[in-house]
């Protein structure tokens, strides 16, 4: 009793603290995913090929986007752990640093994108229908330039949520959503431009998030900021700790996404309407991990403070804290979506054997995501925080690639399951990964693994 009341007394965040952090995350979270559903409905308008092809296109978007969202986590968690040392000349200064090293990562990935766009469209897509690979690459040739856009804004963003600064995001996130569906709207029903104007809309929006939220990050009132006159050079060091977080972090998260662009080969292979019931399974089911992702998010930012202060009994406290509130969050999130989902699938104007597909798979991921998904995605985030990268890389890869995959072949082709097998293979991945993750967890050996 006194050792928690102690405790109590020097906690780095109190309730009204973590409600300042977590309601804005979970609304950015929803508006983002609200705007991916609206998104593909628009689209829809055009047909089913359209869907397909952008829903192609956006799951190699998604493998980008991980990318630099795992190199912004391993910078906001090394300055958030400099924040917690009480230390924010070096916070500044990673948060300087990794801005500059996404911006120049990002331009030469969009480059190589380019660069291999045949490859994409050809190769990793497998045999796709002529109608379906023309809105692909159309939707690519626009979507690719925005790359340097979306890095910056996802940088930028977490360093302001690990100064628990969530409404800045919120705000800029919901500018960006009324530029893209407002543009969507303009663009694809006014003006019929299909793929192309859902590309516009998402370059606009997103190279006005990016502009917006580095002049906000020039305010030297923030902890972190960035310093003017901006002199940048290069630190070798602190790009070494945020590489040393943020690269595992990067391979997990490129080698989970790969390995749901190898599966979409598998699903093409069964027919557009498989492809359409995939990409709209893909879109609602969004909404039932955002309340854990967004926890997740939290995690990222107040593990980090706690673990640069040493404070690992916080790190217990609030672990434990955040994975009750994604737990009760998950039950009446996912409750609602299966309640709503006979409306939900009329809204795409499916055909009933793509409707029949696309109702199965929603039911499937929102049981499991209510049983499984805090433990499986969430809580590593508190080992990831805490630096212990390199476990939690190699639990998700290699049960991406072992269970996943293996079994989601399996099931869809010997099995017969088709493309609800896909689905069922993530649910077993689910299990072993939170397995894992648990046991890791309950040992004390994350404790072991100092950063700064």
């Amino acid at each position: 009793m006194e050792k928690q009341l102690e405790l109590e007394k020097r906690y780095l965040f109190t309730n009204k603290d973590l409600r300042r952090l977590i309601l804005p995350l979970i609304l950015e979270q929803l508006l983002a995913v609200l705007v991916g559903m609206a998104d593909t409905v628009m689209v829809a308008s055009v047909g089913e090929s359209a869907v397909s092809g952008v829903s192609l296109v956006d799951s190699i978007n998604i493998l980008l986007i991980n990318i630099f969202a795992a190199l912004a986590t391993g910078g906001a968690v090394v300055a958030g752990q400099y924040l917690g040392r009480k230390d924010q000349e070096k916070a500044v200064e990673a948060g300087e640093q990794l801005l500059v090293f996404v911006v120049f990562a990002a331009l030469l990935i969009m480059t190589l994108g380019y660069l291999g766009k045949n490859f994409i469209l050809d190769v990793l897509f497998g045999k796709i229908a002529p109608d379906v690979r023309m809105h692909a690459n159309i939707y690519l040739l626009i979507v690719f330039a925005s790359i340097p856009f979306i890095a910056l804004y996802n940088s930028g963003a977490a360093l302001f949520r690990t100064m628990g600064n969530s409404q800045v995001t919120l705000k800029i996130s919901v500018l960006m959503n009324v530029i893209n569906v407002v543009g969507n709207a303009v663009l694809i029903y006014g003006f019929g431009l299909g793929a192309a104007g859902a590309a516009a809309s998402t370059l606009l929006s997103r190279a006005v998030g990016a502009v917006i939220i580095t002049i906000l990050l020039t305010n030297e009132d923030l902890l972190i900021h960035i310093r003017k006159p901006f002199k940048y050079k290069f630190n070798k060091d602190l790009v070494r700790k945020i590489l040393f977080l943020g690269i595992p972090n990067g391979v997990e998260n490129s080698m989970f996404q790969l390995g749901k662009i190898l599966l979409l080969s598998v699903v093409s292979g069964f027919g557009t309407a498989s492809i359409t019931a995939n990409a709209v399974g893909n879109s609602v089911t969004a909404f039932g991990i955002l309340p854990g992702a967004a926890m997740g998010l939290a995690l990222v930012s107040v593990v980090s403070r706690c673990v640069g202060a040493r404070e690992y009994d916080q790190v217990r406290y609030y672990t434990k804290k955040l994975l009750k509130y994604a737990y009760i969050a998950e039950i009446a999130v996912n409750g609602l979506i299966l309640l709503s989902l006979p409306l939900i699938i009329k809204m795409y104007g499916l055909s009933p054997e793509t409707a029949k597909m696309a109702k199965e798979i929603n039911i499937v991921h929102g049981v499991f995501a209510c049983l499984i998904w805090p433990l499986a995605f969430t809580l590593p985030n508190t080992l990831r925080a805490a630096n212990d990268v390199r476990f939690t890389m190699l639990v998700g890869v290699g049960s991406m690639w072992t269970f996943r995959i293996g079994s989601s072949i399996l099931l869809a082709t010997t099995f017969g399951l088709g493309v609800l097998g896909i689905w069922w293979g993530m649910i077993i991945d689910w299990v072993v990964r939170s397995t894992f993750f648990v046991l890791r967890y309950k040992s004390n050996r994350w404790h072991k693994h100092h950063l700064v």
